[in-house]
């Protein structure tokens, strides 16, 4: 699947990645789309030395050797910002990572995975509660954190073409265009991230999910709470006039669009190797 082969993502992946190292950066705060809690309850990973789920269609060869890094001290800090902001929350220490976050920091930082923590969406799924999660941890940002979100911009695995996949081990092939209803959502996203800023940008995002098409492209929300998340940490007054930047995009058995987003800029000054 797109996650364990070369594509325009992956490369725009490790390009952010080695920004962020350029950057010093002190960790990764993440929100991927398979992992949410029960009740009104959100949870921050804190398992020291956590495993992999595996990947259906990606050899193990690409992702067991990689050492995770959990950045234990940090989650506590994410538990009492989160707190602190009203929400019940807890610490998961068995939660083991699944591929909607250990193959992107894979392919973001091949050479280590830096100081990372994972928090976990809410099964309610309701988007203002994932908006708030990012809000609440936006001041991280400051300190030096990249917040991430990793989920699809059209997601419905139900309306997915399996065959070349099933048959040719091609997740990318192409046979035909994606259908309508694919491509007019996946440009009402762009149309969202790239033309909104500050708390226009958590509006619009919010609101895509009132979109007459959004039941088409995702027959479930999980994929689409990491959106919230990011509008939340990326949509606050300071943050207006900052638009995202839709850096790659790659489209996957046939309906599947999975676009790159970039929120914010580095300061100026590079760390340079001597």
């Amino acid at each position: 699947m797109m996650l364990g082969e070369p594509s325009e993502s992956a490369d725009c992946w490790k390009k952010a990645g080695d920004e962020a190292l350029a950057h010093n950066i002190k960790g990764v705060i993440m929100m991927g789309a398979h992992w949410d809690a029960a009740g009104d309850r959100i949870e921050v990973a804190t398992n020291p030395n956590p495993g992999k789920s595996p990947v259906a269609y990606v050899h193990p060869s690409k992702y067991v050797d990689y050492k995770l890094n959990p950045d234990l001290k940090t989650a506590d800090r994410c538990i009492s910002m989160l707190a602190d902001a009203g929400f019940d929350v807890a610490a998961n220490p068995k939660f083991d990572w699944i591929h909607d976050t250990y193959l992107i920091l894979i392919r973001m930082f091949p050479n280590g995975c830096p100081p990372t923590v994972l928090v976990s969406m809410n099964a309610r799924f309701d988007p203002h509660f994932h908006v708030k999660v990012g809000a609440a941890l936006r001041p991280l940002r400051k300190e030096g954190y990249l917040l991430i979100g990793s989920g699809g911009a059209v997601h419905n695995l139900y309306r997915n073409v399996w065959m070349p996949m099933l048959r040719f081990s091609d997740n990318f092939a192409q046979e035909t265009p994606p259908e309508p209803w694919a491509l007019e959502f996946r440009q009402a996203v762009e149309d969202a991230f790239v033309h909104n800023s500050g708390p226009k940008l958590r509006r619009a995002v919010t609101r895509l999910m009132k979109h007459p098409l959004y039941r088409d492209a995702h027959a479930t929300d999980d994929h689409f709470m990491a959106a919230m998340f990011v509008a939340g940490a990326a949509g606050d007054e300071e943050d207006e006039g900052v638009y995202a930047n839709l850096t790659a995009e790659t489209w996957e058995l046939t309906n599947m669009c999975n676009s790159q987003f970039t929120i914010g800029n580095w300061p100026k000054t590079l760390n340079l190797a001597a």
